[in-house]
């Protein structure tokens, strides 16, 4: 099942007097998080909307600025908060997936048709993402490339082609 609000950021700081919040980003970029029409918090089992009145990257981080918070009281209580996009909101390309949509699916050898574990997280240090595949051992770690990732079907898992050791 879909998941209709996904993980977009996470709230820093505030910056300066006039409500600005300090976020960091999970989208593919800056410009995507700064196009978003509103973020969401998660409260209880809803999400609050907030409809974004400006967003711009500054430095490592974004400025954002939410309808109805403009003072610093008001900006205080979001520090440190995930914050939420609409599903809807967010392009994907075809053929593409959002990593909530993959955490938790079988990873399966594409050869043998042997199941590994299943995906715990995806990480990204820079030169592509890195599965993290929770196994009956542990932890294994698989390079999101197509050496090893041979497909992806939500409705199955995650095929790999393994090399010796991964597992």
């Amino acid at each position: 099942m879909n998941k209709q609000y996904l993980e977009c950021g996470f709230v820093q700081n505030t910056h300066g007097v006039k409500g600005l919040l300090r976020a960091a980003h999970y989208c593919d970029s800056e410009k995507i998080f700064c196009s978003l029409p509103a973020v969401y918090l998660k409260q209880g089992d809803g999400y609050r909307p907030y409809r974004v009145r400006s967003a711009a990257s500054h430095g490592a981080v974004i400025l954002l600025a939410l309808e109805g918070i403009e003072t610093l009281e008001a900006a205080v209580a979001f520090k440190n908060k995930t914050l939420y996009a609409a599903r809807e909101d967010l392009p994907a390309p075809e053929g593409a997936y959002f990593i909530a949509d993959l955490i938790g699916l079988p990873v399966i050898d594409r050869d043998t048709g042997k199941v590994y574990g299943t995906l715990a997280d995806v990480v990204n240090h820079g030169a592509s993402d890195v599965y993290e595949v929770k196994t009956e051992t542990g932890v294994a770690l698989i390079p999101a490339v197509p050496a090893y990732v041979a497909g992806i079907e939500p409705e199955k898992g995650i095929f790999v082609t393994p090399i010796e050791g991964m597992f």
